[in-house]
């Protein structure tokens, strides 16, 4: 039996899709943030299933297909258990920032390669990765509703795309989430964004809801940082001690609570609203559930209240993502 019951799970918009509040980003499973084992993957994919876990969150990018083929080999006899969500639009190039592409030919080469790596029908969350801003999203999500009629889709998505951008795509057909990173130290663009999806009703998945592991409080000082995290721009000097300070009024009302501090995030995070669902990302099976554990705190009005309070909306030190990665979000 599963440890968390179906009652808690959440409806993605107007869909029939309905998730455990605290999924699972699988990006990380794909050696985004240090080697990971395939075995070891699959193994965390399956227990966080047999958590109840079922919401799983992968892209055509992480891995340029390797993390498709490891989720797919993962809920093998499991389909019935899993959202499976994916995505496309970026692509690969080689010594550069990635390209991206929606052209209408594209949307439907990229499903059908990540169906075969998935060993899978249909997807039932088909996000547009990137925007591309060379191709009107009306032309995008047209080649994506074709994958709806087509049977290989059942319900589309967007990621860091701007409101205006929604509601355009959501005029040609019904969207039903999207995803745009949103946690304590980074809200502004979400909520923004989460000001239209609520008016439209369409659920919005929060991606690096810890802050890329800031948030957990396990990051101490410059020395814990290396790999991928080392380009980000928070994790800088001068921004990290900043942001440091930030994450301590999180780890406070933790210790107050008689909790970690991931919970207290993704606790406040669900708070939001009941359209609100998160994927934190993770390759060890403690670390999902502690994650999960966030369901079982439930934080006061005032506890909620005096965490945005503590760290308001632009309080963050540095941006998002490094320059050339914000030239590609919220688009």
């Amino acid at each position: 039996m599963a440890k968390y019951p179906d009652r808690l799970r959440r409806r993605l918009g107007h869909s029939e899709l309905y998730v455990l509040p605290v999924g699972l980003g699988c990006m990380s499973l794909s050696g985004i943030y240090g080697a990971a084992d395939d075995a070891a993957s699959e193994a965390l994919i399956k227990h966080a299933l047999d958590q109840g876990v079922n919401h799983l969150d992968s892209s055509d990018m992480y891995g340029w297909g390797h993390n498709e083929e490891v989720v797919g080999r993962a809920i093998k006899g499991r389909r019935h258990e899993v959202v499976l969500a994916s995505k496309f639009g970026q692509t690969q190039n080689p010594g550069g920032a990635n390209g991206v592409n929606g052209r209408p030919e594209y949307v439907q080469a990229a499903c059908e390669a990540s169906l075969k790596r998935l060993g899978v029908e249909t997807i039932d969350l088909y996000y547009q990765h990137r925007v591309d801003p060379d191709v009107p999203v009306e032309d995008t999500v047209g080649a994506m509703a074709k994958l709806v009629a087509q049977g290989k889709v059942r319900y589309l998505g967007l990621s860091e795309a701007r409101p205006e951008r929604i509601r355009r795509a959501h005029a040609v057909h019904p969207i039903t989430a999207v995803q745009t990173e949103y946690s304590l130290l980074y809200r502004e663009e979400a909520e923004a964004t989460r000001q239209t999806t609520r008016e439209l009703e369409i659920g919005f998945v929060a991606y690096s809801p810890l802050g890329r592991g800031f948030l957990t409080g396990a990051l101490k000082s410059l020395s814990d940082i290396d790999g991928r995290r080392a380009a980000h721009p928070r994790f800088q000097a001068g921004n990290f001690e900043a942001n440091r300070a930030l994450v301590a009024h999180v780890e406070a009302l933790a210790e107050k609570r008689g909790c970690t501090p991931a919970q207290v995030t993704l606790a406040w995070l669900l708070a939001q609203g009941k359209d609100v669902v998160a994927i934190p990302g993770t390759r060890y099976p403690a670390r999902l559930d502690e994650n999960c554990g966030a369901l079982d705190v439930a934080l006061t009005e005032e506890e909620v209240a005096g965490l945005s309070a503590a760290i308001p909306v632009g309080a963050a030190a540095g941006t998002r993502y490094p320059e050339g990665g914000m030239r590609g979000v919220f688009l």
